[in-house]
């Protein structure tokens, strides 16, 4: 297990639109949205500087949930192997995937070779889930899903230990070549997600980074502090890819409303926010620039990356 972010850096990342269609956060006009719009966001976040690009993961939905969460989940593997083809340096992150989903060796499998092909640009964010109809449609105890979770990163951390080599699979059968082999030494990092108490130990346990769900019980700098304790007690002399939610933000005057907790402002008013909240201990930033259309977001992007990223990394 190890960090990947550069220490003594923050770096910053996006949710890709369109793919998600949940409406708690998904734009108006994401509803229509195309693979070309897509693939346009996708090419500005790498532009502007963005280290990941992240795509969500849900199977099915079910009918009940369909009105908050919408129908539209794209394939995680399967959207990331297509971004992977039309960029080269932008990371590859799974925010979450839920491994209890599948057979250990099918999450081995796609990652890896999505790892093989991305020459080393995966980062496998996973979560234990919480869609109950999800996990009954696919014949998974929903009450077991955290030991699942746990059973399923240390297979696969088993099956990709001697990556870049093949991996094998010690099965009922007998062992089981896996290749091709992930390109980053010992598989991609396995960020947890989560804010539940479970889900912080899961972090010190077994994670290369946490990926925050919503603010936990005891506060983001709290948090980030009983993190970096027990890591120095547990895993002595190892760092950890912490992330934190950034507040949906506009670069500049807002020419629509916004939400309550949105921020619109100067580059210098952003950054200031930012610059904050890194100093929590934020090693990765999740950013949400709110839009209009897809150009309105890429331009939104460029910005970002432009005017207002290089006065957070500048302060440090």
């Amino acid at each position: 297990m190890a960090a990947v972010v550069p220490e003594g850096r923050a770096v910053w990342g996006v949710q890709l639109p369109v793919q998600a269609q949940s409406t708690r956060f998904a734009e108006p006009w994401e509803a229509d949205g195309t693979p070309e719009d897509l693939a346009a966001v996708v090419r500005a976040a790498e532009q502007a500087g963005a280290w990941y690009v992240a795509v969500c993961d849900h199977l099915a939905v079910p009918e009940d949930l369909v009105p908050t969460m919408g129908a539209t989940w794209w394939h995680t593997v399967a959207t990331l192997g297509w971004v992977a083809a039309m960029t080269e340096r932008v990371r590859l992150l799974s925010h979450v995937a839920v491994p209890a989903y599948r057979h250990p060796l099918e999450s081995a499998k796609a990652y890896g070779t999505l790892d093989h092909l991305s020459d080393g640009r995966v980062v496998v964010g996973v979560g234990a889930g919480h869609v109950e109809g999800e996990f009954a449609a696919l014949g998974v105890p929903m009450a077991a899903r955290g030991r699942a979770l746990d059973e399923v990163i240390d297979a696969v951390r088993g099956v990709w230990s001697d990556a870049p080599a093949t991996g094998w699979w010690d099965g009922p059968g007998g062992r089981l070549a896996v290749a091709p082999a992930p390109r980053q030494p010992g598989g991609p990092p396995v960020w947890i997600g989560g804010s539940s108490p479970a889900a912080l130990r899961r972090v010190v346990a077994r994670g290369d980074g946490w990926l925050p769900q919503g603010p936990p019980p005891q506060g983001m700098a709290r948090a980030v502090a009983e993190l970096t304790e027990q890591m120095a007690e547990h895993r002595p002399g190892e760092r950890l890819d912490v992330g934190i939610n950034a507040p949906a933000m506009y670069v500049g005057d807002a020419p629509f409303p916004l939400g309550p907790h949105d921020r619109a402002g100067s580059p210098d008013e952003l950054a200031e926010r930012l610059r904050r909240i890194v100093a929590v201990g934020a090693d990765h930033v999740a950013v949400r620039l709110r839009s209009r259309s897809a150009k309105e977001l890429c331009e939104q992007l460029d910005r970002f990356g432009r005017d207002v990223w290089p006065l957070v990394e500048g302060d440090r």
